[in-house]
């Protein structure tokens, strides 16, 4: 099958090499010159662990290309799929410039019938808006589906070629059967292909981002009470999530969540509820606590340092927003690193990925490592916000060498609380008794 995808992002250029690895011709169109010309040379503008090997081998084998020219690829495709960013507007909804502006294009390229499937995360009854463009432009038949993606970074080919379930919202019989076939080879296990009405496809995006949201602020919120009351936070944690109707995932606390997806669909949903005179309380409550978290570590480093933390040298392990992504988008660092700096903290830092992410937040504010021990030399603390794998088994003694203080504030519980205090480490950790190392430490 033909297809045209339309936005080259994460969500765009992830779906399009999967659609192209299963077998389909598959154009990606994006409006910036210099991205289509990298990525016809199979440079990859984001990091995503398996994309560059899929991206080169479909290239390569010329079921998968790059282009600005969309009016080409429309023409060319039986199924259009609109990907682009929704970013937050100013009042907190999703910004629908980009995918009106496609759908608007699709119509009037369109020489024939085409069935439209909208991927970007949108506000319940875009999918409405879309059709009533395609009409104004096109006389053609343009059915539109709604398909939401529930990719996670850093897993995305994966989720992405063997899905829990495919969404598919729309009232035109022969469109979802196409998407239908489609969706064929990553179903293959019996996983549910979920069809059902536009506004309801939607809102299931929605729903799942907000309800995963939820249980994250829910965990940071336990925690922080399980350090005020004597608790262990991953005791707890084991002891509720083998509950069958809660379960493990997302259970971890943290220091917030972060990314493209979580904070935007918090706020759309929010906005939607508002504009339909709902006050979604406990959604509001859910950034609120988030955005709180984010904030926590620094009260926690400047109290140890006994208010001021001017001239302190301050080393950061973890920069994107989650492992195996080098997204920072809303990350929690950048919070962190923000008001440390604007305290008069010296800041070091470390990321296996997402060092090029973070010059664009901070320039020459702080110190960029390409090895986290080079991080560590002369620093007064470490704080460890990210829990990448390379950082659950360190050389601790070389970590202390290193260090001018042997003090960890632990953003992620990667390291236990009796291990640290046996190495001699004033260690920090959420929802966890805090251990004190060397006097002075």
């Amino acid at each position: 099958m033909n297809i045209c995808v339309v936005g080259t992002g994460y969500v765009g250029l992830v779906a399009g090499t999967c659609f192209a690895e299963s077998g389909n011709d598959v154009t990606c169109v994006d409006v910036v010159p210099a991205k289509v010309e990298a990525l016809q040379r199979c440079e990859i503008p984001i990091y995503e662990p398996g994309l560059e090997e899929l991206v080169r081998r479909n290239s390569e084998e010329k079921r998968l290309q790059f282009t600005t020219d969309l009016d080409a690829a429309v023409k060319a495709a039986e199924i259009c799929v609109i990907a682009v960013g929704t970013p937050m507007d100013h009042s907190g909804a999703a910004d629908l410039t980009a995918v009106m502006a496609v759908a608007e294009a699709i119509g009037k390229a369109a020489n024939g019938p085409k069935v439209v499937a909208i991927k970007s995360t949108v506000p319940i009854g875009t999918a409405d808006r879309v059709r009533r463009v395609l009409r104004e432009h096109s006389k053609h038949k343009i059915p539109v589906v709604s398909n939401p993606e529930f990719m996670k970074e850093g897993a995305a080919i994966e989720d992405f070629m063997k899905p829990d379930r495919v969404v598919l919202g729309g009232d035109d019989d022969a469109a979802i059967e196409k998407m239908k076939e489609v969706y064929g080879p990553f179903v293959r296990t019996e996983n549910p292909i979920l069809t059902m009405d536009n506004r309801s496809a939607e809102m299931t995006k929605y729903a799942a981002n907000s309800l995963l949201a939820t249980k994250i602020s829910f965990i940071n919120e336990i925690a922080n009470l399980c350090e005020r009351v004597g608790a262990d936070i991953n005791a707890v944690r084991r002891g509720i999530g083998t509950d069958r109707r809660i379960g493990p995932h997302f259970l971890f606390p943290g220091l917030g969540y972060g990314g493209s997806c979580f904070p935007k669909d918090v706020h759309a949903i929010m906005s939607t509820a508002q504009d339909h005179q709902l006050d979604f309380t406990l959604l509001r409550a859910v950034d609120e606590v988030n955005e709180r978290q984010k904030r926590l570590m620094v009260g926690r480093v400047l109290e140890h340092f006994g208010g001021d933390v001017t001239g302190k040298h301050v080393a950061i392990w973890g920069l994107a927003f989650k492992p195996r992504t080098d997204d920072m988008r809303e990350a929690p660092s950048v919070v962190l690193i923000e008001r440390l700096l604007a305290s008069g903290a010296k800041i070091s830092t470390h990321d296996p990925e997402a060092m090029h992410e973070a010059r664009k937040f901070f320039g020459d504010r702080v110190s960029y490592h390409k090895v986290n021990y080079d991080a560590l030399e002369g620093a007064d603390a470490l704080v460890i916000v990210t829990e990448w794998n390379e950082f659950r088994r360190p050389d601790f003694e070389r970590m202390k060498k290193l260090m001018k203080s042997p003090v960890i504030f632990d953003g992620r519980n990667v390291y236990e609380p009796q291990q640290m205090e046996a190495l001699g480490f004033t260690y920090h950790s959420m929802g966890r008794r805090s251990v004190r190392g060397p006097k002075g430490a």
